[in-house]
């Protein structure tokens, strides 16, 4: 999805949680990655492999020049005989650690062999966020999660698209409406501290 078919798609999305909901939680994947430099591991479930999510963070981490999102795919069928960046395996998010961030894409239940490999990614400090149906153990393991119900208008795959757009992003949205207590304080010390304009 290309960044005008995404402008539109937060259009018609206006007024609801999901475009607010998404830049929050891509928000939270960039702070995350960038902060420690990288280390981005996308897992999905056996049934579910995220391949068109790694594509699009691929080409925002390009486009924006944020290297740090471009993910290492971790796939349950990997085999030794893959391409290098196919033949990732689960053991990969076991063996995850402080300051790497690991993505788990659940459209269904993601099953106990990952979510014991994603708590042992948690154990050992990695940053876990989940786009998810709502799975409960998956949920009470991601530092942070985004629910898409099963039953809802929108699907996962589109709220994929306006996460990984939002991650891409290298400014946040001009706030509209009335400005916080904090802003206005922080934009008056601005104002005191500026110095004074040069006369000619």
């Amino acid at each position: 999805m290309d960044a005008v078919r995404v402008a539109l798609l937060r259009e018609v999305l206006a007024g609801t949680e999901w475009p607010g909901a998404t830049r929050r939680f891509a928000g939270t994947l960039r702070g995350s990655v960038v902060s420690y430099g990288g280390g981005l591991l996308l897992v999905g479930t056996a049934e579910y492999e995220p391949w068109h999510l790694a594509a699009h963070l691929v080409d925002e981490a390009a486009w924006s020049g944020t290297p740090e999102l471009s993910p290492t795919l971790v796939r349950h069928g990997a085999r030794a005989s893959d391409p290098a960046h196919l033949a990732v395996g689960l053991g990969r998010v076991e063996a995850a650690r402080r300051g790497e961030t690991l993505l788990v894409v659940a459209p269904s239940a993601p099953g106990a062999p990952l979510l014991e490999r994603v708590h042992d990614a948690r154990r050992a400090g990695a940053t876990v966020l989940a786009l998810d149906s709502g799975d409960r153990e998956l949920g009470a393991m991601a530092h942070e999660a985004l629910t898409v119900p099963p039953e809802h208008e929108l699907d996962l795959g589109t709220v994929q698209h306006l996460v990984s757009a939002a991650a891409g992003e290298n400014t946040l949205p001009v706030q509209r409406g009335r400005r916080r207590l904090r802003d206005r304080l922080s934009r008056l010390a601005d104002q005191l501290t500026a110095p004074p304009a040069a006369r000619w």
